[in-house]
């Protein structure tokens, strides 16, 4: 990744497979690595009855639905209180998973969106999905192709059609469309 011009990454999100771990504190040094909370819940969920899945489930949750890293944090302490009493495995789990919480420590605006890598998931099924349509490909240059046009079809999408993360402040973004109306009037 350095050696393509990677540079300046401050977090990563991923499942907690130790290799990848190790190849993340190798490579990129300094950055913070956040375990993707959709696979901690689904570890997590080994942990109870099928029955309380949905409840465990609904609880953790809550931790990531919270404005700002100190409710995010003071949920984590309260859900942990919450399972103990049934959840008691549950509840170890949870309590020793601070690096669910290491998106906590970057600006409140990117919270929502560097809590989990489910757009990476995403755009994994969708490559999935065109190339199962081909099912076999005559050459790896084919395949490369195809997925090449997948993901430059994507950047588009993200860089015309939606705006993943800004850089700028949310209270600067109102008065910016504000000067926009205004000049196309």
């Amino acid at each position: 990744m350095i050696r393509i011009g990677l540079k300046g990454v401050e977090l990563v999100i991923s499942d907690a497979h130790p290799g990848l771990k190790d190849a993340i504190a190798s490579v990129l040094r300094g950055a913070a690595w956040q375990r993707c909370w959709t696979h901690f819940i689904r570890n997590l969920l080994t942990k109870v009855p099928k029955a309380a899945h949905g409840l465990v489930a609904t609880f953790v949750r809550t931790i990531f639905a919270q404005p700002d890293a100190e409710s995010v944090k003071a949920q984590h302490a309260r859900t942990v209180e919450a399972l103990q009493p049934r959840f008691a495995a549950a509840a170890k789990m949870l309590a020793g998973a601070e690096e669910i919480l290491a998106f906590t420590a970057f600006p409140k605006e990117h919270l929502r969106q560097i809590w989990s890598n489910n757009p990476q998931e995403r755009l994994n099924r969708e490559i999935r999905r065109r190339t199962d349509v081909v099912g076999i490909f005559p050459n790896r240059e084919s395949i490369v192709r195809l997925i090449g046009a997948v993901l430059c079809d994507l950047n588009d999408d993200w860089a015309v059609l939606r705006r993943y993360m800004t850089i700028e402040k949310r209270e600067e973004v109102p008065e910016q469309r504000m000067l926009v109306k205004k000049t196309a009037a």
